[in-house]
């Protein structure tokens, strides 16, 4: 990092950190985990996605599966035709498209199928992504690129075709708290004499400590005093905001998760909260704080609630690994005409499906509106039964 850019860093990062403490000292002291994290990655001009760290790819601080690979989005190409074929035409709209390189697989592949949406609309907050996407999508065929466009909310009127959400369910903040053995704490955020930022719990609020409880009982766990983990309240009211208007169609959601026994099982007592800070992965949310991605895995059996509370049926549950097995993988590689490309796709392949990389750790979850087919990518696996 240049000496200018570091400084540039240095000042943000010191913006952040004033503003986070004035809201704590306005909430009496303490926040609760949810507030912080959503100041943290969302505060206008200040947050982590509002303000202009370079965050995906190479020089970033994460990589996803469209950085690793286009043989991600040309299988997700797949599943979106079936779709909008069987629809007879209709949109795709992409939540949080980071550098853009899903959009710019999917409308590639598309466009060389003569199978284009009518339009590719984007929602993204972050206005340096935005840029990045823009500039990287003006690289597509002029067929693909002009049905490109970009939208601050979600649809208001009534639409069909493909909703894709990759990674964007684990960026919804989230409420920590902590079973002492006898009752429900919130894990929240407080500064210390020294002004840094740490974890301090209160007891937790009536609604909290019921839904931990639910959560608990659902798991069918027995915690040990010291467990400690998080929920996002949030998922319901996202679920039903963006799918509100598909009148008919699939909404596709990609991410790190498990389903609700898996994540609260007891051996499980540190809970998933993951922030990324420069290709490193650490535990601790307060030590970038507006200059790091905080995360947290998603429990999918909420998803799965929240889907039915919003008129959805869920179609599909998978892990990435079966989910682009069924959408044709293995043809994509054997298509590369190559052998460097072959070599090169191979290795790529394998980051996207094998266990102990993404293959596994990450699940695929499809929710309907009006569409009673098979979908291709779930072909292969069915794990609604855990859900």
């Amino acid at each position: 990092m240049t000496g200018d850019a570091g400084m540039h860093e240095a000042e943000h990062a010191a913006r952040v950190l004033e503003a986070i403490r004035a809201r704590i000292d306005g909430a009496g002291g303490w926040l609760p985990f949810d507030e912080y994290m959503e100041l943290a990655l969302y505060a206008p001009a200040l947050g982590y996605y509002s303000a202009g760290a370079r965050k995906l790819g190479a020089g970033g601080d994460f990589t996803t599966a469209p950085e690793i690979s286009p043989l991600f989005g040309h299988c997700l190409a797949g599943q979106c035709a079936q779709v909008l074929q069987g629809l007879g035409g209709g949109d795709i709209l992409e939540l949080g498209a980071g550098t853009g390189r899903l959009a710019f697989d999917i409308l590639s592949r598309l466009a060389a199928e003569d199978a284009l949406p009518a339009r590719y609309r984007i929602l993204e907050i972050s206005a340096d992504l935005r840029e990045r996407q823009q500039s990287l999508l003006t690289r597509l065929p002029q067929a693909a690129a002009t049905r490109v466009e970009w939208i601050d909310a979600p649809p208001a009127v009534s639409w069909q075709g493909v909703l894709l959400a990759n990674e964007v369910l684990d960026a919804l903040p989230v409420q920590c708290f902590h079973w002492d053995g006898e009752g429900v704490q919130e894990r929240g955020v407080a500064v210390d004499d020294a002004g840094r930022l740490v974890w301090k719990t209160r007891t937790a609020s009536a609604d909290l400590a019921t839904e931990a409880i639910r959560l608990r009982d659902d798991a069918r766990a027995d915690w040990a005093p010291g467990y400690a983990s998080e929920l996002c309240s949030r998922v319901a009211p996202w679920i039903a905001s963006v799918t509100g208007s598909l009148s008919r169609g699939v909404a596709l959601f990609t991410d790190y998760g498990l389903p609700r026994g898996d994540y609260y099982h007891p051996g499980r007592s540190t809970g998933t909260l993951r922030c990324h800070y420069r290709q490193s992965a650490h535990e601790d949310p307060f030590a970038h704080p507006g200059m790091e991605d905080i995360t947290a895995w998603v429990d999918f059996t909420r998803v799965a609630e929240a889907a039915d509370a919003a008129g959805l049926e869920v179609l599909g549950f998978a892990t990435q690994a079966a989910l682009l097995l069924g959408l044709g993988i293995e043809q994509e590689l054997l298509a590369i005409a190559d052998e460097t490309g072959r070599i090169r796709g191979a290795s790529e392949a394998r980051q996207l499906l094998m266990p102990g990389e993404m293959g596994e750790t990450f699940k695929a979850m499809a929710l309907g509106r009006g569409w009673d087919h098979p979908l291709q990518g779930f072909t292969i696996q069915d794990l609604r039964a855990r859900l």
